[in-house]
């Protein structure tokens, strides 16, 4: 169906060429090959190199970046990726989720749209990179691409910065894909519903109910804030829609940030510290969900399950639940793939 042909009327001279298809190229941030030092070392050159990531100017930041904290982050970085490491498979955790994930979404859109529907996946950093497999994709017919970044709520410095590498690689094809990109989806209710059926499985096996629900998003600079980026609102929003499809009032849920990088302030309450205070104040029992998050990573499982973890036990806690992304559960699936459908009206029904 989708051999290489030459275009109507084109001369016996003109290349055959494969069109017709619609690729969905699904985007996460990515992962190094490895966590030994030269692999771990690349992807943070990478990662913190890039402009959206560290807006600092380049005079000032690359002799730091590349004198001081790559000299000793890869190591520190390098420990932590070993502890979550997907050792039977050789990769991070994050990989293999994504292939997951992606295998699933193929399967719900060749069951949509048969074959005429070609759905991979890319990392911002590292690989597969976004440029190869835009190259794959237009080698293997798509005319069309609606590239997917795995982001629920949009900031410039996840959604923003997988757009911009997508957009660099259409830069390089000679006939480039009409294209379309996916905005935010943190209020998408199926998405609200994935995440609240998620928060009821663990909590209905649990012999001891929680206190709170920490929901713990990823952290940016507060400039960020200031200079137009909607990722906070969209993240208390997130937690406002939560919070009411469970029905819960407004002491069972908040919202904090992790991952801080840097002397800036970021935003807050900063989830290390704020578990901690809330064993001193007496809510010896919590959870910790991840809504920023579509799937579990070095953030998850080592910075929540381990760092932030002993903040709470260190304090006072004593029962500490993490509650894993939605990965690819299938109602996470499904939500990720109506999404996509939402997206692909007019180029296929």
């Amino acid at each position: 169906m989708f051999d290489a042909t030459r275009p109507t009327h084109a001369s016996t001279e003109h290349p055959k060429i494969k069109t017709g298809r619609v690729g969905v190229l699904l985007a996460n941030l990515g992962t190094p090959d490895d966590y030994s030092y030269w692999p771990m070392r690349r992807y943070l050159n990478e990662f913190l190199s890039d402009k959206r990531v560290i807006d600092y100017p380049a005079w000032k930041w690359q002799p730091i970046l590349q004198s001081i904290i790559l000299t000793k982050r890869p190591f520190s970085s390098g420990e932590a990726y070993k502890s979550i490491w997907n050792h039977d498979k050789g990769e991070s955790p994050l990989m293999t989720i994504t292939k997951d994930q992606t295998a699933k979404i193929r399967e719900a859109m060749h069951e949509q749209y048969g074959d005429q529907v070609m759905v991979e996946f890319c990392m911002r950093y590292g690989n597969p990179s976004t440029p190869s497999k835009v190259r794959q994709m237009v080698e293997e017919g798509c005319d069309r691409i609606l590239f997917f970044p795995l982001y629920p709520q949009y900031a410039g410095a996840t959604t923003a910065t997988a757009n911009d590498q997508f957009f660099r690689a259409l830069m390089k094809e000679t006939w480039q894909p009409a294209s379309r990109t996916v905005p935010a989806y943190f209020d998408e209710p199926s998405y609200i519903d994935a995440l609240a059926s998620s928060v009821e499985r663990a909590y209905a096996v649990m012999e001891t109910k929680p206190d709170v629900l920490v929901c713990s998003y990823h952290g940016m600079p507060e400039r960020y804030l200031q200079q137009g980026d909607p990722y906070h609102c969209q993240c208390v929003k997130t937690s406002r829609l939560l919070k009411e499809r469970l029905g819960w009032s407004d002491d069972q849920l908040v919202s904090t940030f992790q991952s801080r990088f840097g002397p800036e302030e970021w935003l807050k309450p900063y989830t290390v510290d704020h578990v901690a205070d809330l064993a001193r104040a007496g809510k010896k029992n919590i959870a910790v969900i991840a809504p920023a998050f579509s799937a579990d990573c070095i953030e998850t499982l080592e910075e929540i399950n381990e760092e932030i973890k002993e903040s709470f036990e260190h304090a006072g806690g004593e029962s500490f639940t993490y509650i894993p992304c939605l990965n690819d559960d299938d109602s996470h699936i499904a939500a990720l793939s109506k999404v996509i459908q939402d997206n692909l009206r007019g180029w296929l029904e």
